[in-house]
């Protein structure tokens, strides 16, 4: 098939266009801008565009499908001209419905721990010999590409987020999969820009749970109150099977972390209270696609984390440099929390970057009171540039302290200024988390142990 990708440097698009590419099809594809990994992963596999910009000239009768990305727009000279040549045009979650139609479906969901639940399941089927196909937001280890899409593969295990699925289609992501098994982490407001609304935030994921088919299953973590009211007994048909999940029991000991099971404990990679509940949600869903409780904890102590989830920088004696992806209140809040507890002994610095359209909304900052308690030192770096951006009124340093409820916070919209602080901590007996969906303005985390001196 020829298939001409719009706005191909997303995180997902160019994956799906690179899995397409090397499956046999034809692929091209445009975006007015692409930044790494995007770049170079295009580069590599001969699918960066020659310019960048949109030419509609790229789209004629030849081509036999349209993957609209949602960072074009409605008015998107290319996207109107495949409409008028009458082309089939997809979201890429359609396209990846269109292709899994005669598979089994599993759709993570949830404002968190998506992307973690959705690997810890891959790692656990790859562990033990299973065929299956994958959509996931980020790469792990043993995992080169976020998309796998195959012809004979019986399963394919997929992260299904609520944000819309393109421009011209206000339908959020997840409900295009059509689940069979439908795991449901947590639910917490997020995504402002697309659900000014709490109540509409919230009705999103109601409709994921309804649209669980006869003889589907729903798991879900209990834990999460909101999740609870959302899934309860009383919202779930009878011809569905409901299964719920709590932390998994677990210790901690000399900065390790076990799982407590009936056959002891099973050391692993990763911790924080977040991912044990990740693994309690990943388990359940194993167990239904024909996965032992003892393949299960052979495969998961092996598992070393997401790619950018509470990932290990730098190690420098006693001191742990970690990044994570956290960008919403309740992603900070449980990074925060594990990195403590992990390392009680130890002192933690924290540092958040805002760098997302809720995150830098004066009318969203509120929803991080107290996200930051646990840390014994916090900042919070922010662009002013980011926020003229995306057209957002103007925050002062004041608006983050009130949104943060934290009188010592420490603000910065000087990187420099940030490092510098950093230098002047006392690193003896301490931790640094970074947080941040993005890259604190390109700096080099390589550099990161001179940081801390």
């Amino acid at each position: 098939m020829r298939i001409h990708f719009i706005a191909i440097g997303g995180s997902v698009m160019h994956q799906l266009a690179i899995a397409l590419h090397q499956a046999g099809h034809l692929v091209s594809g445009s975006d007015d801008e692409i930044y790494e990994p995007s770049y170079s992963r295009l580069q590599k596999n001969g699918l960066l565009p020659t310019a960048i910009g949109w030419f509609p000239d790229k789209l004629s009768t030849n081509i036999d499908a349209v993957i609209l990305g949602m960072h074009a727009r409605k008015d998107n000279p290319e996207l109107l001209q495949a409409q008028q040549l009458g082309l089939k045009i997809y979201s890429y979650p359609e396209y990846i419905y269109e292709h899994s139609r005669n598979k089994e479906r599993v759709v993570v969901a949830g404002s968190h721990g998506k992307t973690t639940t959705t690997s810890m399941i891959m790692h656990v089927l790859k562990y033990n010999g299973y065929d299956f196909d994958y959509l996931v937001g980020s790469t792990s280890d043993g995992f080169e590409q976020q998309v796998r899409l195959t012809a004979d593969a019986p399963v394919i295990v997929i992260e299904g987020d609520e944000y819309f699925a393109s421009p011209i289609d206000l339908l959020p992501k997840f409900l295009h999969y059509k689940h069979h098994i439908g795991l449901l982490t947590g639910i917490a407001w997020d995504h402002i820009n697309v659900y000014p609304d709490f109540d509409d935030y919230v009705k999103q994921f109601e409709k994921f749970v309804v649209q669980t088919p006869k003889a589907g299953t729903l798991v879900y973590c209990e834990e999460d109150n909101l999740t609870a009211l959302v899934c309860g007994s009383n919202k779930i048909r009878e011809d569905v099977t409901s299964l719920q999940y709590q932390t998994h029991p677990y210790s901690i000991t000399n900065g390790l972390t076990y799982l407590q099971t009936e056959k002891g404990k099973v050391p692993l990679k990763v911790f924080g209270q977040h991912n044990l509940q990740n693994i309690s949600g990943a388990k359940l869903v194993c167990n239904r696609l024909g996965i032992t409780d003892e393949q299960f904890y052979a495969a998961i102590q092996h598992f070393k984390g997401a790619n950018k989830r509470l990932e290990l920088l730098a190690k420098k004696g006693n001191t742990h440099i970690f990044r994570d992806f956290a960008h919403a209140p309740s992603k900070m809040l449980a990074t925060t929390q594990a990195v403590k507890e992990q390392f009680a002994e130890q002192q933690l610095v924290v540092c958040a970057e805002l760098h997302t359209f809720s995150s830098l909304n004066k009318n969203f900052l509120p929803q991080y009171a107290h996200t930051l308690a646990e840390a014994d030192v916090a900042a919070v770096y922010f662009n002013p540039k980011t926020i003229a951006h995306k057209k957002l009124a103007a925050i002062s340093v004041e608006d983050v302290k009130n949104g943060f409820q934290r009188a010592d916070l420490q603000v910065f919209m000087d990187i420099e200024a940030m490092k510098q602080f950093l230098q002047n901590q006392n690193w003896a007996k301490a931790n640094l988390l970074l947080m941040s969906s993005g890259t604190f303005d390109n700096v080099n985390l390589e550099e990161l142990q001179s940081w801390i001196g």
